[in-house]
């Protein structure tokens, strides 16, 4: 694999302004899974646009009670929309959605799926030239995936990176402005290499904060001061802040699952194989994670990242 694999040399990146986007006939927007962030995002859509085309699993009356129209499939998703937000975990959970009679592509006109998940930047690419090649140009893809978790997701406060040829990334930064704020990284795969970065930064924060919180209790300091004193320092961060009750409470009810940022570790590791990056850290989280999820903690929040710290070293020696 090469580094062309990956992204083309790409401009400074810049926040891309809903106003950029070209005028024309509004666009008709959908979205298509709908859990912690699909839900929150949809309804950010469904206020500013005044319409909305939702489709998962299971019906979601929250949304349709506020006037969301409801797909029954992918197809009849995709016939209603010019453009869809896609919030499933990655591409496989995508890819059989796309075929056969109820599928998006049976639906598809003039279609611009913005893909949302933490996905492999090589895969975006591959799907869309596949979709590009199998409908002459009408469906293509931009990659948007996020930031913020669902707290971010509810208030509108997303770090949402795309990727993608610049008219298409208008037009997505222009319908998906409410959830957050967008910025064009570059080129298609340029906004999932921006996530693999993200995720490579909360992956090792989030095993730091599962070791020092077990390392403070096993010293006798209380919780709450020393998130306190951290809090304040460089120490700080947007994680540290929504996970703080999490972490200090042992609550690791899962918000985000662990098990995905296994996936999400990947699609680093295969960026920095592609750029030639040989890292020290990136290698050692890989391990950590994979073994966290072996030990039956993949199905819980981040946090579990105590409870595995603690399972790992074993009871405290007295005396």
């Amino acid at each position: 694999m090469s580094h062309d694999d990956v992204l083309l040399p790409a401009p400074t990146p810049q926040p891309v302004s809903p106003a950029s986007a070209p005028d024309g006939p509004a666009p008709t927007v959908g979205v298509l899974g709908l859990g912690a962030m699909g839900l929150p995002m949809a309804e950010h859509l469904l206020a500013a646009h005044g319409a909305l085309t939702v489709s998962s699993r299971r019906p979601r009356p929250e949304l349709t009670d506020q006037g969301a129209a409801w797909a029954a499939t992918p197809r009849e998703l995709a016939a209603a929309s010019t453009a869809v937000l896609v919030m499933l975990p990655d591409l496989p959970e995508l890819e059989p959605l796309l075929e056969g009679e109820d599928g998006l592509l049976a639906g598809a006109g003039d279609l611009l799926l913005m893909i949302g998940s933490t996905s492999s930047p090589v895969a975006v690419r591959a799907l869309d030239a596949d979709l590009r090649s199998r409908t002459d140009g009408r469906v293509r893809v931009v990659d948007c995936p996020v930031s913020g978790g669902e707290d971010g997701a509810r208030a509108g406060t997303l770090s949402i990176m795309l990727g993608g040829a610049e008219e298409d990334t208008a037009l997505a930064a222009r319908l998906i402005a409410p959830c957050g704020t967008p910025v064009r990284l570059g080129p298609l795969g340029a906004g999932e290499v921006a996530k693999a970065c993200n995720q490579l930064i909360v992956g090792a924060t989030a095993l730091a904060l599962g070791e020092v919180t077990v390392l403070a209790e096993r010293s006798g300091i209380d919780l709450e001061t020393l998130f306190d004193v951290l809090g304040g320092g460089y120490a700080g961060s947007a994680f540290l802040r929504a996970r703080r009750e999490k972490f200090t409470t042992g609550d690791d009810s899962p918000s985000g699952v662990a098990k995905y940022m296994v996936k999400d570790l990947r699609f680093a590791a295969e960026t920095a194989e592609a750029t030639g990056t040989q890292g020290t850290l990136l290698p050692a989280l890989r391990a950590a994670y994979d073994e966290l999820v072996d030990a039956g903690l993949g199905d819980r929040d981040l946090a579990a990242t105590r409870r595995f710290t603690a399972g790992r070293s074993g009871a405290r020696e007295e005396g």
